[in-house]
């Protein structure tokens, strides 16, 4: 990671946890020692958004984990940026590829969803990545590039702030495969080439980009020694203790 943007990892809980188990998982956050230098942001199942709000340390951020692109309406099972923020809550993951994969959305529906919430106030991590089989046949240029070409329509320039680019290769979410280190940099370094090239240099530079898939304790410092990856996003390894090791792993 590059000094001048701040080491941030996000723990994306999924679809786990009940309140027992959450308070266990705010026990051992609460107890850190946690790097000072990194942003942490916890996403939650939305119906514990609040509970998480209320209970975690007012130093770590909570998220939701999906969201809708519209303020209120018939959309039976869906929660809208306004709701999020009416509970105390800053962010929001959208485009994971759970979402893409086992729900069907569209790039085009993940970037108005993105627009929507950073209209609406919300700070905004926004995922893409490509599928094994697109790796193996050269394609992961072309699918980031186009996922994340979506997205950057719909973000005007004074909102970059208010986002951090999460890529996560799907061949190693939650597969135990990770990118090596030097294969998340070179998609990162390309990334933020692409954002040079088609947003403008200040925000390539300033924008936070992180790695997810497969991210421990044992891997995390080697993959935020690399120049252009700014943290992790991390699923299981988010719920158990050891994730203070990768809260801290740029110390």
């Amino acid at each position: 990671m590059a000094p001048e943007r701040k080491f941030f990892v996000g723990g994306n809980w999924k679809m786990n946890g009940n309140k027992k188990e959450i308070d266990g998982i705010i026990a051992f956050l609460t107890a850190g020692p946690l790097d000072p230098n990194t942003e942490l942001v916890c996403g939650v199942p939305s119906c514990y958004l609040e509970y998480c709000h209320q209970k975690l340390p007012g130093t770590i951020g909570v998220a939701a984990q999906n969201c809708y692109k519209a303020p209120k309406g018939a959309f039976t099972g869906e929660i809208s940026p306004a709701m999020i923020k009416d509970v105390g809550v800053e962010w929001v993951i959208l485009g994971h590829s759970e979402r893409r994969n086992v729900f069907g959305e569209s790039d085009a529906l993940i970037a108005e969803k993105v627009g929507h919430a950073l209209s609406e106030g919300l700070k905004v991590i926004p995922c893409i990545g490509e599928k094994l089989e697109e790796r193996e046949s050269g394609k992961t240029e072309e699918v980031v590039f186009s996922q994340l070409k979506a997205i950057v329509e719909k973000i005007p320039l004074d909102k970059w702030e208010n986002v951090v680019i999460a890529y996560e290769p799907v061949w190693a979410i939650g597969t135990g495969k990770t990118a090596s280190p030097q294969q998340a940099q070179e998609v990162h370094g390309k990334l933020r080439q692409w954002l040079s090239e088609n947003v403008n240099a200040e925000v390539a530079q300033k924008v936070r980009i992180i790695y997810g898939g497969s991210v421990t304790a044992e891997n995390c410092r080697e993959l935020a020694k690399e120049a252009d990856i700014d943290g992790s996003l991390v699923g299981g390894a988010s719920l158990k203790p050891d994730f203070i090791h990768i809260v801290n792993a740029s110390q």
